[in-house]
């Protein structure tokens, strides 16, 4: 294949990596939106949309390695392949949690003070993974570092939400049964520990775009 042409295959799969981060995003924020409203058209759009996701994710692991097995690339190049692919394994993941995120809409009723809450961590979660596809677009390294830093606030603040959810709950009304208390205080609970999650995913990809760009695997773990 002609130089050009394969650098012409490597801008299509940085293209297509960030096209499926844009639609993991979206249906993540729909997730949170589900979350405070209970809405079951955003609900199924948000669980139908996960077929769409894993297919884009078989679609661009095929490209990965046809590119390994047919061009072989080398350093720089070897790199940014061998990243995208372990790029779209945590999008993909991020799509799985926004469908759990989805179907906790189902199970708790909605209550305004843990759903603010939610919905802070998770702009916190979508803005990390903003970043860190941003890194990988622009090659900054720097960017990755934020996203880092980021996750230290973020686990802490999930720690905090953690703790109010269970103190509000069980303060809720004495007519509510045990178990309905329990099960909102478990979905709100999962919720919070999804986000965090995401906040993981996103900085493994920060990681691994750090390590595309200056071979440099500090912040991988």
């Amino acid at each position: 294949m002609p130089r050009h042409d394969y650098q012409r295959q490597l801008e299509r799969l940085r293209g297509n990596v960030l096209d499926m981060s844009e639609l993991v995003v979206e249906r993540l924020e729909l997730a949170l939106d589900a979350l405070g409203s209970g809405d079951e058209a955003v609900i199924e759009r948000v669980v139908r949309g996960d077929d769409e996701i894993n297919q884009l994710y078989l679609d661009l692991e095929q490209d990965c390695v046809d590119i390994l097995a047919l061009q072989q690339p080398v350093a720089g190049d070897l790199r940014f392949i061998a990243a995208s692919f372990k790029i779209i394994t945590d999008l993909e993941r991020i799509a799985d949690l926004a469908t759990n995120l989805a179907g906790y809409a189902r199970r708790a009723a909605v209550d305004p003070d843990a759903t603010a809450e939610l919905q802070e961590i998770g702009e916190t979660a979508v803005e990390m993974v903003e970043t860190a596809m941003g890194a990988y677009a622009r090659d900054d390294a720097d960017a990755t570092y934020d996203v880092a830093e980021r996750d230290d606030a973020l686990d802490d603040r999930c720690e905090q939400v953690n703790d109010r959810i269970v103190r509000s709950l069980l303060e809720r009304p004495a007519d509510e049964t045990t178990e309905t208390i329990l099960d909102d205080i478990s979905t709100h609970l999962l919720a919070v520990r999804d986000l965090e999650r995401v906040g993981d995913h996103a900085v493994n990809i920060a990681a691994r775009t750090l390590y595309m760009i200056e071979s440099d695997d500090e912040l991988i773990y």
